[in-house]
């Protein structure tokens, strides 16, 4: 009787059983084919006869008679502490004079090398044709067409008319981070897909010509650079991938007026276009980034470390809410009544080194990178990448992080299982940060092949100071300084 009693309640639990195996089963089938992988990147390598040394950025800054001796000054200090190097790339309009009539024409001819490029080199590379494509997703900031980049590509490689075509605008330097999510949110609902993700820039139209400091310093740190990359979510393709992408976290700090105004392009007294940055951006990069992290931290830490950190937390519950927030306050440098602030996450210390081996941090400038250093604890070898980037590079906007990523592969870093943090900021204001999982053993040595050797150098410093530190003499300030009579 017992036994019959088991036999009946078996066959009565079994439709149950075979509804949860077929769940899971289906689950688990679903998450595989909601998956981004990475194949491969390509960024953009200028041409030798656009590079921006120190003498061809010297003419470029005299030839702007408008600026007094305070202005070079400036100037001179900003390039100097910039962190960037001699083999940084400009485009043709600003090297050749155009800075101030630039054409349409020649804003075409600067993203569609740097679009074009990098597409060729990745078809070429992954085999994949452009009609294998199912979705594009372009992102320029500075520059919005019509017909739309995107649909400038797709007839260039003449792709499929079911094409998925997305052309993002003013997203600043984090946009190639929202383009990913847009791959991937498309890739929940289509199957079997291939995207690819284009990041570029337009500098010469945008160069600004005026003499407001909060405006020249764009100038001192964007570079001409860019990047393609291309994802799926095809089983098929796992094997060929490079990165799994984990976990991807935005943050969205547009509604607080500060945030919103301290990045901005916009038009000085004179009615010189371009773009300013304000005192108070180091401290909202800070608000967005520890916001952003209080969201992904649990995702990407092991348990262990957030039950130490919550331990610890307990001793500074009682700190009001205002001393709580920042854990970013490392970027806020100079700034005196801050540098005594200790560097936390809500009174604790997380230590994000126990779930990620990689920090690929965005070369926005050497102060975000320091700061960033001092948020995370990072050693000298954490940042080597980054700032390698910006000394080679300079700030390529939203193709820069993957310039630090190609360092990282090139110096045979990445392993696998491996796992990166991308960090990025923004205008508007945002911070988009993700994490990926190495896939294999990575070493192209891709764009870096022709320097690689030779980094990191022993001396970072910058040859403006040698050749233009006379400009601080004292006695400059009571005489009338000629720039033409300048010899470079």
């Amino acid at each position: 009787m017992i036994y019959l009693k088991m036999d009946v309640l078996f066959l009565c639990l079994l439709p149950f059983l075979f509804y949860t195996f077929f769940s899971l089963f289906k689950l688990i089938l679903q998450r595989r084919s909601q998956a981004c992988y990475m194949l491969a990147y390509e960024c953009f390598m200028p041409p030798e006869d656009n590079k921006l040394n120190t003498v061809s950025a010297t003419k470029i800054v005299l030839r702007n008679t408008k600026l007094r001796l305070e202005e070079l000054r400036f100037l001179l200090k900003t390039i100097v502490s910039s962190g960037i190097g001699e083999n940084t790339y400009g485009p043709r309009t600003i090297l050749e004079g155009r800075e101030e009539c630039p054409s349409l024409k020649d804003t075409y001819e600067e993203i569609d090398e740097i679009m074009f490029d990098t597409l060729d080199n990745l078809f070429k590379k992954t085999a994949i044709s452009p009609s294998q494509i199912d979705i594009l997703v372009v992102n320029v900031s500075l520059f919005s067409s019509a017909p739309s980049l995107a649909a400038r590509i797709i007839n260039r490689y003449k792709m499929r008319e079911n094409v998925k075509a997305f052309n993002l605008a003013g997203m600043g330097c984090s946009a190639s981070v929202v383009a990913i999510e847009v791959v991937q949110q498309l890739f929940k609902t289509y199957k079997n897909s291939v995207g690819i993700v284009v990041s570029t820039e337009d500098l010469g139209a945008h160069w600004y010509c005026g003499t407001d400091k909060k405006m020249m310093l764009s100038n001192c740190l964007f570079r001409s650079g860019g990047c393609s990359l291309m994802f799926t979510n095809k089983p098929s393709l796992k094997d060929r991938a490079i990165l799994k992408l984990k976990h991807m976290e935005r943050t969205q700090y547009g509604a607080d007026d500060e945030a919103y105004n301290c990045c901005m392009q916009v038009e000085d007294e004179q009615g010189y276009s371009g773009f300013r940055l304000s005192k108070s951006l180091v401290k909202i990069a800070a608000q967005a980034l520890t916001m952003n992290l209080q969201a992904m931290a649990p995702k990407i830490l092991p348990v262990w470390e957030i039950v130490r950190f919550l331990f610890v937390s307990v001793r500074y519950s009682g700190m009001k809410k205002r001393e709580m927030i920042p854990f970013f306050t490392g970027l806020v440098l100079g700034k005196n009544k801050l540098k005594k602030t200790k560097v936390n996450l809500l009174g604790g210390e997380l230590n994000f080194k126990k779930g990620i081996e990689h920090f690929c941090v965005h070369p926005g400038g050497r102060a975000v990178i320091d700061g960033v250093g001092k948020g995370f604890r990072l050693t000298e070898y954490d940042l080597e990448p980054a700032r390698m980037a910006l000394h080679r590079w300079g700030n390529t906007s939203a193709g820069g992080l993957w310039y630090v990523l190609g360092y990282m592969e090139a110096k045979k870093r990445l392993k696998k299982g491996d796992r990166i943090l991308m960090i990025s900021l923004g205008a508007g204001f945002k911070c988009n940060n993700c994490v990926w999982e190495v896939m294999k053993d990575l070493s192209d040595t891709n764009v870096w092949k022709d320097c690689i050797e030779s980094y990191p150098p022993e001396n970072l410093s910058n040859p403006f100071k040698d050749k233009f530190d006379w400009i601080n003499e004292d006695y400059l300030s009571f005489v009338r300084l000629d720039l033409s009579r300048i010899v470079i």
